[in-house]
């Protein structure tokens, strides 16, 4: 099978490809614009596989995708490029904006204007999956899950771009026919994500006695999902899910963020032990504005449908975590030595 990967440099990017030139021996063409989040070392295990190809470009760039399409001739496109961080879209929301709303618009258009060209089998079996986020529901209070019928009630100014992205998605499908799949995901976790994010930020945090911070109270819940568990999903979704429909992904790990940080202390001090135990270190600082209290997933449908059920609990998939940024701190080392250094982003919000 021969994909367009969008985004395959970042973090789940990452290990989606990792996963499909391994295991599933697909024929990739990884489009990436390698900004802060990209990182080319985290494609380092599949560098040399068979059937990998690379290229450097934004989905932005309109002009440049059409002939990707048109020489690679692939038979789906999975489309993971995006601007991912709630802070970073408080402050500053317009490259949100470019990348997930105009980007995807025009890779909406390549992928059509392609398949408007294929013979009547080929067009049958493309597939175009919008990989998304479960955060473009808004948020829960403390009952109830999300399910793919939760009306859209985005709360920042990333989870509207991507609420937008999938709107775009959606409406390509029902006007033009193209075969179109959206998956919507709770928090995903794992080797290699980027240091902005809450479990690597505390494990690099603990690691150099440095203060664990945590919004607000702490007890904001998020469902976690292990993203090599989520990558399998993807690839269920891509090759046996039904045109036209949603599919939601979650790992049936929610936790409060007090208490996944506390796990992680726990786990780096069993690692790595310390004078004094790294709960010590955890502090709670000022809130994010319009934090959501609570997301939880159903993933029900995905495991009726296609069968699928998360192969790591949250307990083994954060030591599992904790010990690969243990084992492999070349790659955050060089990652925190560039422009971003581990600062509160997202309280002095910046031009939109």
């Amino acid at each position: 099978m021969r994909l367009i990967v969008t985004g395959g440099a970042g973090f789940i990017g990452s290990a989606v490809v990792r996963l499909l030139l391994g295991e599933r021996r697909a024929e990739l063409l990884v489009i990436d614009a390698l900004t802060y989040a990209g990182n080319l070392a985290s494609l380092k295990p599949v560098a040399n596989a068979p059937g990998f190809r690379f290229v450097q470009r934004s989905i932005c760039e309109a002009a440049a995708l059409d002939p990707l399409f048109a020489e690679f001739q692939p038979d789906a496109v999975l489309h993971l490029a995006a601007e991912t961080h709630v802070d970073r879209s408080i402050e500053q929301a317009a490259p949100f904006i470019a990348t997930n709303i105009v980007g995807t618009h025009a890779l909406l258009e390549a992928a059509r204007r392609y398949w408007e060209t294929l013979p009547a089998p080929r067009r049958a079996a493309f597939r175009f999956h919008q990989v998304s986020t479960d955060e473009v529901y808004g948020a829960l209070g403390d009952e109830g899950r999300f399910t793919e019928a939760t009306p859209y009630r985005p709360n920042s100014p990333y989870a509207a771009s991507k609420a937008a992205a999938d709107h775009l998605a959606r409406a390509w499908q029902h006007t033009y026919g193209l075969p179109v799949l959206i998956s919507n995901c709770s928090n995903n976790y794992g080797p290699y994500q980027f240091p902005e994010k809450l479990i690597p930020r505390s494990i690099i945090a603990a690691l150099a006695g440095r203060p664990v911070e945590l919004y607000g109270s702490g007890e904001n819940v998020r469902d976690w999902l292990y993203v090599e568990d989520h990558a399998d999903a993807l690839w269920l979704v891509l090759t046996r899910g039904r045109p036209g429909e949603t599919y939601n992904i979650g790992g049936a790990g929610e936790r409060s963020n007090r208490t996944v940080v506390e796990a992680l202390c726990d786990a780096i001090d069993a690692l790595a032990p310390a004078s004094t135990p790294r709960r010590s270190l955890i502090r709670l600082v000022a809130d994010r504005p319009g934090h959501d209290w609570r997301y939880a997933i159903d993933a029900g449908k995905l495991a009726a449908e296609l069968g699928w059920q998360p192969q790591r609990n949250l307990e083994g998939g954060l030591a599992a975590t904790v010990r690969w940024y243990l084992d492999n701190r070349p790659w955050w080392e060089a990652v925190m030595s560039g422009a971003y250094r581990g600062e509160r982003l997202g309280l002095g919000a910046g031009p939109g």
